[in-house]
């Protein structure tokens, strides 16, 4: 058990990382409108405003994060960003096409992501409503069927991304490299998933109950 003070260090380590991903990504951001290169400033400035949303939702709710999942959602949207950015000239060294496990390991994490929003928002749910109730194994499966069922709709919208650029003759904001490489997006996808429900969701719980109150005070208000 963490005493006080190490809690609060860690949590002031935490906090440090977070603006330090953040700046990074600021940079890839930077770099990819100076080179005029669409993939890279894209999806740099999407994860940038990912992470800024934790910080928004609580001067404009006062719907807190804990620092930890902030740094969850940061890592991950650094490393989708990070691996976007090519060197000049050197295309094939950027992270996606260099290292083989790259695109696994931010599917996996970004997946991870979207687990622990189904699972706070249902669970958010479950304890508004006497109409929904899900046992701890139905709950299991539910968030491994509800990664499935949204990676599928990414790998269709990476494709559907591609088949546009193709025809405009743009860049590619959302790259996908094959059928082998869709299959294995969705194996990792799942895996995702599998860790979020498997030893995640007791972190979850503090979101999932802000989430609830916030319910009951809409309804309180109606």
């Amino acid at each position: 058990m963490m005493s006080e003070t190490e809690v609060q260090k860690s949590g002031r380590v935490e906090r440090t990382v977070v603006r330090v991903l953040q700046v990074l990504m600021l940079v890839i951001f930077g770099l990819g409108v100076y080179y005029g290169n669409s993939g890279v400033f894209v999806n740099a400035g999407v994860g940038l405003l990912v992470t800024l949303l934790p910080g928004v939702l609580k001067r404009r709710y006062d719907f807190t994060m804990n620092v930890g999942i902030v740094l969850w959602i940061s890592v991950a949207m650094f490393l989708h960003a990070f691996g976007t950015l090519p060197l000049p000239g050197l295309d094939f060294l950027s992270p996606y096409k260099a290292v083989w496990w790259w695109d696994h390991m931010t599917h996996a994490l970004s997946s991870s992501l979207v687990a622990g929003a189904a699972y706070a928002v249902t669970r958010a749910l479950m304890e508004h409503t006497e109409y929904i109730n899900m046992p701890p194994r139905f709950m299991f499966a539910y968030l491994l069927v509800f990664v499935m069922a949204f990676g599928v709709l990414w790998e269709l919208l990476e494709f559907y991304i591609g088949v546009v650029s193709q025809l405009l003759g743009a860049e590619e904001v959302l790259t996908q490299y094959g059928l082998d490489d869709t299959v294995l997006d969705l194996m990792y996808n799942t895996l995702g998933g599998l860790l979020v429900a498997i030893f995640g969701t007791a972190h979850l719980t503090g979101i999932s109950d802000q989430l609830r109150g916030r319910l009951e005070g809409t309804s309180t208000d109606r």
